[in-house]
């Protein structure tokens, strides 16, 4: 697919999670379903086999599957972004893959293992958005730091068309929306993405991928209507009684910005077990009830137009 639609998505992004069945197959029913529930939630977008979809730990095989429930659960409806990066070389086949099957675009997560220069990270990036003619946003964190030069002249390549930041350095993130402006749309990326949203909102930054969203979705866009419209009593609130208490539990432990979206699924109702792959460990049972009463009390205080199942 040849794209002229040189925009990213705004708004509330959807990640959705890759399901694994009781022996840790891929489960591509209940991977539709989980797009379906986003699409009828209204998030803006889909970004299928990113962080969130264990890109790191699917073989290119099941992405192509997972990519191909994705383009026929989002036909018409709403634009869908895949997940590349890792190795060179599978980045590059995943990058294809999306392009034969009809992708909008995809978000380039860090290069595999290495610790780049800049230079490094640049032709990492370039050689991948230069790939195809698909949209590209590049995706600040671990080992991929960009110095403003850096991403100044990607800026050069017309695929390119956002920046997703999972650091929090907001040093740079006012250099970077100082030097480039409109060029590109500015993504919130940070885990539980809610939580630091009131601070990049005011560096022009309009968009954010929603963990929670997986199942709590109206409650996302609850905070993100409130926050924009100047509604402070209300974001305070959502902060107390969900988003605060949420990130409490999130922070426990390493992999819980994968595993927790998947057990938050299964206690509204969704169809996904709470299995995840190695090195990504399963939230702990104790932290699941934690969990359990956050929702329930969310959702008995917030109670969603329609039921989550």
């Amino acid at each position: 697919m040849t794209t002229n639609r040189r925009k990213a998505p705004k708004g509330i992004l959807g990640f959705p999670v890759a399901p694994m069945d009781a022996e840790g197959k891929l489960d591509l029913e209940g991977l539709g379903k989980n797009i379906e529930f986003l699409v009828e939630e209204g998030l803006s977008s889909i970004f299928v086999a990113c962080g969130a979809g264990e890109l790191h730990a699917v073989s290119n095989e099941e992405y192509r599957a997972m990519v191909e429930v994705a383009v026929e659960k989002t036909k018409g409806k709403v634009p869908l972004y895949t997940g590349v990066g890792g190795n060179i070389t599978h980045a590059l086949e995943q990058a294809k893959i999306s392009e034969e099957l009809g992708a909008e675009g995809y978000l380039i997560l860090p290069p595999y293992l290495i610790d780049p220069s800049q230079d490094g990270i640049y032709n990492y990036l370039k050689e991948i958005i230069q790939s195809t003619d698909l949209n590209a946003i590049v995706y600040q964190r671990d080992n991929c730091i960009f110095e403003a030069e850096t991403l100044q002249k990607l800026c050069e390549l017309p695929q390119l068309v956002g920046y997703k930041d999972g650091i929090g350095n907001m040093e740079k993130n006012v250099e970077f929306t100082h030097l480039i402006g409109d060029r590109l749309e500015w993504i919130n990326g940070m885990p539980l993405a809610e939580v630091t949203m009131a601070s990049y909102v005011n560096l022009g930054f309009t968009s954010y991928s929603s963990a929670i969203s997986n199942y709590i979705p109206h409650i996302s866009a609850k905070y993100y209507e409130a926050l924009l419209s100047g509604n402070k009593a209300l974001v305070n609130e959502l902060y107390e009684d969900v988003i605060f208490p949420i990130h409490r539990i999130r922070k426990q432990k390493k992999g819980y910005a994968v595993s927790l979206i998947k057990a938050g699924m299964q206690i509204v109702g969704l169809p996904v077990t709470t299995n995840v792959r190695a090195p990504i460990a399963p939230v702990e049972e104790s932290h699941y009830e934690e969990l359990k009463v956050i929702i329930e009390k969310a959702l008995e205080k917030y109670p969603a137009k329609v039921a989550a199942v």
